[in-house]
């Protein structure tokens, strides 16, 4: 397929490794905005992708058989992270990387979470954030507003608020048309307002891969 899989931390392991691959993810988005420019001037349509990052315990070495034997990872933690990667179409995002990720970051980066999931196959939940440096004021207008309003917004829907989540989630629509992550929230939340739930507690269950 069109998946690359890259491993921070093994075999050898640092005490940054999680930073190493958001600062790498980022450095992509940043190259690939570069390679697009030039893409456009030859005629050419953009080439779009998207990450996702997690941090945990794997198990790594040669693994195959006599025919064929190859250096790999394997685990959970491998699995969780094709699973946020999967998800960066639905938030409109670039870079996605789970809570254990981001607990895992020594520096600061701009993100938002943007979801708490119940991925396929798994029973707890887990924190989904966004990871916006590589944006530009073209890419991601007014971020700062939106990123208040989003946030304001994700408040009243941990809390069932459907309408103020509703009224926040437009503002940030209003000041970034184009943020997918905040359009979404306001159908789930329509949805959600319908179905009303009685034991909400914030945490979507993925039905996809």
């Amino acid at each position: 397929g069109d998946a690359i899989m890259a491993v921070f931390g093994a075999p050898i392991s640092h005490d940054d490794d999680p930073d190493r691959g958001v600062r790498a993810a980022i450095q992509m988005m940043l190259e690939l905005k570069k390679m697009n420019e030039q893409r456009k001037k030859e005629g050419l349509l953009p080439i779009d992708h998207g990450m996702g990052l997690n941090t945990g315990q794997i198990v790594s070495g040669n693994i195959g058989s006599e025919k064929r034997m190859d250096y790999t990872v394997i685990g959970d933690a491998v699995n969780l992270a094709a699973r946020v990667e999967s998800s960066c179409k639905k938030y409109g995002a670039h870079i996605l990387i789970s809570e254990p990720t981001f607990k895992s970051l020594k520096a600061t980066y701009r993100t938002r979470q943007v979801d708490k999931l119940i991925v396929k196959g798994k029973t707890v939940p887990v924190g989904i954030y966004e990871v916006l440096d590589y944006h530009t004021k073209e890419s991601f207008p007014n971020m700062i507003e939106v990123l208040e309003m989003f946030n304001n917004a994700m408040e009243f829907y941990n809390e069932a608020k459907w309408d103020d989540a509703i009224k926040y989630f437009k503002k940030a629509e209003k000041a970034n048309p184009k943020d997918k992550a905040s359009i979404m929230y306001i159908d789930r939340c329509k949805a959600l307002k319908k179905q009303n739930p009685k034991d909400w507690n914030g945490v979507w269950v993925s039905k996809s891969k």
